[in-house]
């Protein structure tokens, strides 16, 4: 007598927030993304030693929450820190000898909202993953071996590529422990390995570096597509993100 086969669970990617009420979410992890640059400043900041960090979704709460909390607030809206907020959203900001064991409140176009909204829509977990984390989100998702949502924080709801790479990235890892029947994880995929080999230049080519290179924050975008240059895990519990490590 053969044993039947383990069945995989399900992957699927998101392609922008417009379309994540088309998923159910209650049994999956949702990786939130967002690489230029919420997602990469989160892995960053906890692993230089941040003790949590609590993202919301308006600048508003952003400066309640960081009185009632004593942390540090930081935002921006289309690249610019946010009329009363300390400071902005890029990694360089969060050097061990700034952020260690103090708490972050943090607001952004877009990778906040897509986690406040994958909230409300009953997530089972919540991780945060860009190229600064990447094999830490890998070994998370083989480890827990749940369904998936790789959710693309895009651009003011729009797709944006940046974060389709990352998709993609994740997928050539974990692709052979999952079950895929989901065309837009099929393209991220092809997009990821059509390009892996010299990212640093096909980046250059997207709408959102331009959007933000007309700020300064070039070095910012490529440490962005850096892998594993901060090795953390953020992941929600209690209304914040904290390093599993």
């Amino acid at each position: 007598m053969t044993t039947a086969a383990k069945t995989k669970p399900s992957l699927h990617t998101v392609l922008t927030p417009q379309l994540l009420d088309l998923y159910d979410l209650k049994d999956s992890i949702v990786v939130i993304i967002d690489v230029f640059r919420a997602t990469s400043t989160m892995a960053t900041a906890l692993y230089n030693g941040a003790s949590k960090i609590i993202p919301v979704d308006t600048p508003e709460l952003c400066i309640e929450v960081g009185k009632q909390t004593g942390g540090v607030t930081a935002g921006e809206r289309d690249g610019k820190i946010i009329p009363g907020l300390s400071y902005g959203n890029s990694p360089s900001e969060y050097p061990r000898d700034f952020i260690e064991n103090k708490i972050l409140v943090i607001t952004t176009t877009n990778g906040t909202k897509l986690l406040h909204l994958a909230l409300k829509q009953g997530a089972k977990d919540i991780i945060t993953g860009s190229f600064p984390n990447l094999s830490k989100v890998v070994e998370y998702l083989k480890e827990q071996n749940a369904p998936v949502i790789l959710g693309c924080s895009g651009w003011k709801n729009r797709f944006n590529i940046e974060d389709v790479l990352f998709a993609g990235a994740v997928i050539e890892e974990i692709k052979d422990n999952f079950d895929i029947h989901c065309d837009s994880s099929f393209m991220a995929n092809q997009l990821y390995n059509q390009q892996k080999n010299d990212l640093s230049t096909y980046i250059k080519t997207v709408t959102h570096w331009h959007r933000l290179a007309a700020y300064g924050l070039e070095e910012d975008m490529l440490y962005c597509i850096s892998k594993d240059t901060a090795p953390s895990l953020p992941i929600f519990k209690d209304g914040a993100l904290i390093n599993r490590g």
